[in-house]
């Protein structure tokens, strides 16, 4: 490999490289990721033996691939000693239990600081796997959402992934608490979610535009005025637990952005003491508990389970004492 410039590159293939798709060349080459190899060949910025060529483009031995990187903006991104939990790690995934308030990846806020800035410290190999902005991603949590995160640490693996998502493939479990009890010990919500009307950063069960919304809940434990559930989403939409939970008239505890007015008010509980470590919860109180899927390599089912956060370990120990 040959570069004049950081971001200008030229790569020469030989017979190691024979019958390689164009996009996959360049991502193996570690030159960025296969995604942005693929948009960037499609607008003509690499290019093979100075021809236009398409991303499925099969490299021959000799064939010279020229291009320009400036646009990876993965390159901006910088690795951050930042302590991550880690429940399993191998050639080809990463599960991280994600402790709240951490952001998945750099947004507009949130440049630095993320979970991806940490990742790439302890796993720089992932930079160039999957979407440039959000190396190694294949799913993630809210901000303030705590639990089992699972992250790509191969192309292949991301590609695999990514696919199991978006087949509904890869089981997950949550643990909520929630304010009130359910009148039944287990039930389904099936309500379409959409970007709300009014407020772009929330979504709704009352949008205009909606997409099909699933979630399976089981109550595990009752402390009067709030419980605990064992939730599994059949769907993966923006927020769905707690919009569900919320259109529900059971609120996740902690929620502020689709917290009922009522859960403000003490006289609505039937127990000021619950009222009063309900209302002290420093965030939602939402947890991914367990991931079940096919590895993507051995073909083998496996199973994770993310220990809970502290804060919300201690809110149920409170509630447990309570009563």
């Amino acid at each position: 490999m040959q570069q004049n410039h950081p971001d200008d590159f030229i790569l020469t293939a030989d017979s190691r490289h024979k019958d390689m798709r164009l996009d996959q060349f360049i991502s193996e080459e570690s030159i960025c990721s296969r995604s942005l190899a693929a948009s960037l060949v499609k607008k003509g910025v690499i290019r093979v033996n100075d021809q236009t060529a398409k991303p499925s483009h099969k490299i021959k031995p000799g064939d010279k691939v020229t291009g320009h990187v400036s646009d990876d903006s993965s390159h901006q991104m910088e690795p951050e000693s930042i302590p991550l939990e880690v429940i399993h790690e191998d050639q080809h995934l990463i599960i991280i239990n994600k402790p709240p308030g951490l952001v998945v990846h750099p947004a507009p806020g949130h440049f630095t600081g993320t979970l991806v800035n940490g990742l790439l410290s302890r796993y720089p190999e992932i930079r160039f796997i999957g979407d440039e902005s959000r190396p190694g991603i294949v799913h993630r949590l809210d901000r303030d959402t705590s639990g089992a995160l699972i992250v790509a640490r191969s192309e292949d693996s991301f590609e695999k992934l990514t696919a199991m998502f978006a087949s509904r493939a890869i089981d997950k479990k949550y643990l909520a608490i929630i304010y009130g009890s359910p009148e039944n010990e287990r039930g389904s919500i099936r309500l379409p979610i959409g970007r709300h009307v009014s407020d772009r950063k929330k979504m709704s069960v009352h949008s205009s535009k909606t997409r099909q919304a699933e979630t399976d809940w089981h109550v595990l434990k009752r402390f009067g005025d709030a419980s605990l559930l064992e939730i599994t989403i059949k769907t993966g939409r923006t927020h769905q637990i707690r919009v569900h939970c919320a259109a529900a008239g059971t609120p996740v505890v902690g929620d502020d952005t689709y917290k009922a007015r009522w859960t403000r008010q003490p006289a609505h509980f039937k127990d000021r003491a619950v009222f009063d470590f309900l209302s002290q919860a420093p965030r939602q109180m939402l947890h991914a508990w367990k991931l079940e899927f096919t590895h993507p390599d051995t073909g083998e089912r496996v199973r994770f389970t993310a220990p809970v956060a502290t804060d919300m370990r201690q809110l149920l120990k409170d509630l447990n004492r309570s009563g």
